[in-house]
């Protein structure tokens, strides 16, 4: 067992012994449900590959199951398991109504051209149609790391080739472009959610009393580990909507610091620019690209992959709050001593859950056949028009264009995603943080979030009269 996995593992385990619940169940919701393990030839050059792949299954209580696809030479069994694990987790705290999964493709998409990459991605969605591991109802893929909306396509188009006669064959996959049956708002959603749950978990006043802070993200310093579609949303959203100061950046080609504060969106044109985030104007070249997990910060971001902090590292992180962006950055023993260190761990489980719970909205806009907004947003426009019509009557002033358009304006399906994604994380982060201040013996938010997601699976099975 690898030791993501067994993080996992020790996490639910501590969790749940606070649950009541008997054995069996809790093996139940525990174990891995169904595991494919595949190799198949893929063309690349003039020679074939064996690409070794997998998609695992870990809980059928709700269906679809669902969960990303992660195209890494690191890919292997355990670690697929432990993301579908969290997976199922993740999906019952933000009550997704899906079982988890989670895909992996052993390819480092640095080696690979597009043309190799499609037809590596193509074979993999084959291999899932032909064992029935994919569907609108069985299992819905999503992008990860090393994948986005382009391989979701070449998956989708895969998919209606096989099954085009299928009516909600466009909800097979999540995270589709948005002209190829996808929604607006997906590709920003897992940083996004980050934003919301740090706001909402800095608006507790005794709880940022207890860290030494004031309430509310304005001008709270921030390290970010990762630029990926998670880090550079996550930072770039905190800058720009919450007032932080981003101070430390940290990517695959090294770590840079500015105490002044680091503007994420000229970085991000830099780096496009000459492929580097290093030499950024007004920045100083760190060390290690792990010294950003060790800045003094008010929240430190780790954005990248698994097992980042460690009991090697974990004495020297300095951060106040460590918001998990990532799937299992932090070791199980690593966490507990941060917590000892009375630093606050907001738990992947949680706060990485917005991609998937925009992916639900994309879903169920493509079982509806219909995008958000389209019937609403213009009768909601003409009641807010005729409402400020009467109130200029009544009050005898006029309102300029600009206030009209803002206080007439109707919802366009990227304000009603935003909108569901809020209200979904502060409500997520109210049962994980009443269940930490109503058990006297949970210490932690990651204990409390494994205790609301465990209770919610057993009420599921229970409902089904699966266990007495």
């Amino acid at each position: 067992m690898s030791d993501f996995l067994g993080s996992v593992n020790q996490n639910f385990d501590k969790a749940a012994a606070h649950t009541g619940l008997k054995k069996g169940l809790l093996d139940q919701i525990k174990a891995c449900n169904s595991v494919y393990q595949m190799r198949f030839p893929v063309l690349i050059g003039k020679e074939y590959q064996v690409i070794e792949a997998y998609r695992a299954q870990h809980s059928h209580h709700r269906l679809p199951t669902k969960g990303g696809i992660r195209f890494s030479h690191k890919v292997d069994q355990d670690e697929v398991v432990a993301l579908a694990t969290l997976m199922t987790y993740k999906c019952a705290i933000v009550d997704v109504p899906f079982g988890g999964a989670k895909g992996g493709v052993c390819v480092s998409t640095r080696e690979y051209n597009e043309e190799q990459l499609e037809r590596i991605t193509r074979r993999y969605t084959m291999e899932l149609i032909r064992k029935n591991f994919i569907g609108p109802g069985i299992d819905v893929p999503a992008p990860d790391y090393g994948t986005g909306p382009r391989e979701m396509a070449w998956i989708l188009d895969t998919y209606l080739t096989m099954k085009g006669g299928e009516l909600d064959a466009a909800g097979c996959v999540t995270g589709k472009p948005v002209n190829q049956y996808g929604i607006r708002g997906r590709t920003e959603a897992t940083g996004r959610g980050v934003f919301y749950a740090l706001k909402e978990a800095c608006s507790f006043e005794d709880d940022m009393k207890a860290l030494g802070l004031k309430t509310g993200l304005e001008g709270k310093t921030v390290a970010v580990q990762g630029l990926g579609n998670v880090g550079y949303y996550a930072a770039s959203i905190c800058q720009n909507e919450g007032g932080c100061k981003i101070i430390s950046v940290a990517e695959y080609e090294g770590a840079i610091y500015n105490e002044n504060g680091i503007d994420i969106e000229k970085l991000m044109k830099y780096r496009k620019k000459k492929g580097s985030i290093m030499g950024f104007p007004g920045t100083k070249k760190m060390k290690s690209r792990k010294d950003v997990l060790t800045v003094k910060c008010d929240i430190l971001i780790p954005a990248a992959l698994e097992n980042q902090i460690t009991m090697g590292n974990a004495k020297s992180v300095k951060a106040k709050i460590v918001a998990e962006a990532a799937n299992g950055p932090v070791t199980a023993d690593a966490a507990a001593h941060l917590v000892k260190k009375g630093i606050m761990v907001i738990p992947d489980m949680y706060i990485n859950a917005g991609g998937v719970t925009v992916s639900y909205f994309e879903w169920l806009k493509n079982l509806s056949h219909m995008r958000f907004g389209r019937m609403e947003k213009r009768f909601d426009q003409n009641r807010y028009v005729n409402l400020m019509n009467q109130l200029e009557k009544m009050t005898g002033k006029k309102a300029t264009n600009k206030e009209m358009a803002f206080l007439t304006r109707g919802a366009d399906e990227i304000d009603l995603v935003r909108s569901g994604l809020e209200e979904t994380m502060i409500t997520a982060y109210h049962e994980i943080r009443s269940v930490l201040k109503r058990k006297k013996k949970i210490t932690d938010l990651r204990t409390a979030a494994f205790v609301v997601a465990i209770n919610k699976i057993a009420s599921d099975y229970n409902s089904l009269g699966v266990w007495p």
